[in-house]
């Protein structure tokens, strides 16, 4: 049967902690009165403040507990019930209006049960409210219930005094079995959420990081809920155990519990309509409405949830919109797009700017006997329409999949690469650098458009947008050499030498071939090994020209990096820029901590540190990763001329005026095709007659789509360009290189 408690009824907004948690000398007020900064003076009520209270149909247990400050006024508080120690800020004859919501200033219709009231709110027909902290102008309206318990965590994974640790919130991220929870708590950044569900067999840092979690909040009981200034909340069912900052929209939700609501006056954040959210943080300039459900998650800064989207045991990272559709038991980094209500994604890791057509199944197929695999997907990963994956897999950056059910486990290290099942041959088709190839615009577009839309204000992690970055980078020079010795196994097939051969004599005979565009490539049939847990063929396509082109990606990449040290450090010589550049070069390992890259031997510096105690809390953690935000242009640009040394033997602190002049001049002529490749990749959907069909003419097809010579994002890239080559020109003029002589 239902345990339904019978106590006394002036007992009732009373005893609020159970004695056994009550420090001795302290009342049951005394974290209520910490955490009360609305500098408001009290005092106790007139006889005629009560009388006027008492003709206005309100009732108190105690009239002696209610106290109000100098500017209150009786007449605008009626039909409320009062219990336990209520305490009122000034109330004037105005009326609050927001979004047409329009409400006299006062108290009406409601059950208040020891609060904290600011100055001018509106508290009208709210059924029950109890234990809470309400600032200036806020504004509840027909609200059925607002509570806080006296063990409430807000959201938090913490235990208060006396509570078990079996009823600990924890999020199941990246795999279904638990293996990788992690500990929600207020300010969990995503390279937090990585570090601690990424190194599971460090017993000492995973415990250090409980124990930075429980020290960052306070076990003990009787905190009050937080309503803050100018929040707006009406026509909501249930809020219990929240706490809400100031200027945050609630509007129709049904039910939130056990949440911490971050919002403020310039990163306002909106519940809406339907929504349902149980054991979470919501994040600065957040938006949830229609319909959603969530459980067990946290929701990064300016992100959104909507039309009955479901996030659970999730991290979202910031800037990321989820609609429609179910993520389950997933890690998300920053910039995540998912719109369509038939997509799925489950026990995922993507790693950033990521997005999920319509219709594709992330991780819904297993091939263990138990729900225990993983997807983990670089930055910019894209499956197509209808893609379903099985577990494990792994892709590399920036791989976009084409529709189909890929049969078996994928591990693809190629980034930028098409993937596709060609189910007419039984084989997995790969084309390298598809991006740079075929579809440049949406590549260069989405780089700018999350920088863009980078609306966070606490920018602690320095995300990395640009499509060539250290983590890349690696991967284009791991890819060169895995299509040397694929080519090299190629060729030698068809020539029937079936002798065994080394690897890196398979990778010499490839490069050869290659690196003097040999016409035979293209005449072999270039397979690899390992992308595909199959016995059938994964067929590499346009293996030369994706060859060419990473070669040329690494050396555009160490320019742009030059420039930038040139730029940031106002060098005006040769001389200077020598000086400037490191001597020693090494391709380093870098690692993407919840979007921001980070060197690999930093980070393994920052885990011994957490180990011996230096690193003592999450404060102290955050500082490492700003740290390393500092640190990275200069990293970067080492680990450019590493990769440049790496591909050409060329070391630009000891390159003659030449060779440097030849390499300004030659990212031109890249960033020129890129441009081009960006209008052209566009120009296809004008082209092309099945697009153009439904239109009347040319000029209805305008006034649809716009005009191809209108488009914002091309005409800014070729005004980019040629801002590019004036600051190309005037840079070799200032280091003097305008007279020398490519052939010197």
């Amino acid at each position: 049967m239902n345990q339904i408690k019978r106590s006394p009824l002036n007992s009732l907004g009373y005893n609020f902690i159970p004695s056994e948690f009550l420090p001795k000398g302290k009342d049951e007020y005394y974290l209520r009165n910490q955490q009360n900064k609305n500098g408001i003076q009290y005092r106790g009520l007139t006889a005629y403040e009560i009388e006027m209270l008492v003709r206005n149909r309100n009732t108190s247990d105690d009239w002696n507990k209610i106290l109000v400050s100098d500017k209150f006024n009786p007449e605008l508080v009626q039909d409320c019930k009062f219990y336990g120690l209520v305490r009122i800020g000034k109330l004037e004859p105005f009326y609050l209006e927001f979004h047409n919501l329009r409400r006299p200033v006062g108290l009406y219709n409601s059950t208040i049960i020891s609060c904290d009231l600011g100055n001018n709110v509106v508290v009208d027909n709210v059924n029950y409210i109890s234990h809470y902290i309400i600032g200036n102008d806020v504004m509840l309206v027909n609200v059925n219930e607002i509570a806080t318990t006296d063990h409430s965590k807000f959201g938090n994974g913490i235990l208060k005094e006396g509570e078990p640790e079996s009823i600990r919130i924890w999020l199941e991220v990246c795999n279904e079995n638990g293996g990788r929870s992690i500990i929600p708590f207020d300010g969990m950044l995503p390279g937090d959420a990585w570090l601690w569900a990424h190194f599971r067999d460090d017993d000492i840092l995973l415990e250090k990081f409980k124990e930075f979690t429980a020290r960052k909040f306070d076990a003990r009981r009787g905190y009050y809920g937080c309503i803050g200034d100018r929040t707006v909340v009406k026509n909501c069912r249930i809020l219990k155990d929240v706490n809400i900052g100031s200027d945050a929209y609630l509007k129709g939700a049904n039910k939130i519990k056990n949440v911490t609501i971050n919002s403020s006056a310039n990163a306002k954040t909106q519940i809406g309509e339907g929504c349902e959210l149980v054991n979470g943080i919501v994040g600065y300039g957040c938006r949830t409405f229609y319909g959603v459900k969530a459980v067990r998650f946290v929701l990064a800064s300016h992100s959104q949830l909507k039309y009955g989207a479901r996030l659970i045991n999730s991290y979202l990272g910031d800037n990321s919109t989820i609609s429609c559709c179910e993520v389950l038991n997933s890690l998300i980094f920053p910039a995540h797009e998912q719109h369509h209500n038939n997509s799925f994604l489950c026990a995922a890791l993507l790693q950033g700017q990521t997005n999920m057509a319509a219709g594709a199944t992330i991780g819904s197929n297993h091939n263990s006997r138990s729900p225990d695999g993983e997807i983990v997907a670089g930055r910019g990963f894209w499956p197509g329409l209808c893609v379903s994956l099985k577990h494990n897999s792994r892709f590399a950056s920036y791989a976009i999949l084409a529709k189909g059910d890929y049969p078996s486990e994928l591990d693809i290290p190629l980034p930028f690469s098409l993937v596709s099942n060609d189910v007419s041959h039984d084989q997995l088709l790969v084309l390298p650098g598809y991006w740079f190839l075929y579809n440049m615009y949406a590549l260069a577009r989405n780089s700018w458009k999350y920088i863009d839309r980078d609306k966070r204000i606490d920018k602690t992690q320095l995300i990395e947008y640009n499509f060539l970055a250290p983590d890349t980078i690696n991967e284009i020079l791991h890819s060169l050499s895995l299509l040397k010795k694929f080519t090299g196994r190629a060729y030698l097939d068809r020539e029937g030498n079936h002798k065994k051969i080394t690897e890196e004599e398979l990778i010499s005979i490839g490069g050869r071939l290659l690196d003097k565009n040999d016409p035979v490539v293209e005449e072999l049939d270039i397979l690899a090994t390992g992308f595909e847990n199959s016995k059938r063929r994964v067929k590499i396509v346009k293996a030369l020209q994706a060859y060419h082109l990473f070669k040329e990606l690494v050396k555009y990449h160490a320019v742009q990096q030059l420039l930038e040290h040139i730029t940031q450090n106002k060098i005006g010589s040769l001389e200077k820029l020598a000086e400037g550049l490191p001597s020693r070069l090494s391709i380093t390992t870098w690692v993407n901590v919840g979007g921001q890259l980070i060197l690999r031997s930093e980070l393994d510096k920052m885990i011994k540190q957490v180990h011996t105690g230096r690193i003592k809390n999450w404060d102290d953690l955050h500082a490492f990763y700003a740290a390393q935000s500092g640190q990275y242009a200069a990293d970067k640009l080492a680990h450019a001329l590493a990769a440049l040394k790496e591909m050409f033997g060329l070391s630009l602190k000891k390159a003659s005026p030449a060779i440097i002049k030849e390499l300004l001049e030659q990212s031109i002529t890249t960033r020129e095709w890129m441009v081009k490749g960006i209008r052209q990749s566009r120009a296809k959907d004008y082209e092309n007659p099945f697009r153009k069909m439904v239109y009347e003419d040319a000029g209805t097809m305008d006034k649809v789509v716009g005009k191809l010579s209108n488009n914002a994002f091309i005409k800014q890239e070729q005004r980019s360009l040629e801002e590019y080559k004036k600051s190309i020109a005037l840079l070799i003029k200032k280091l003097k290189l305008a007279s020398t002589k490519a052939s010197a």
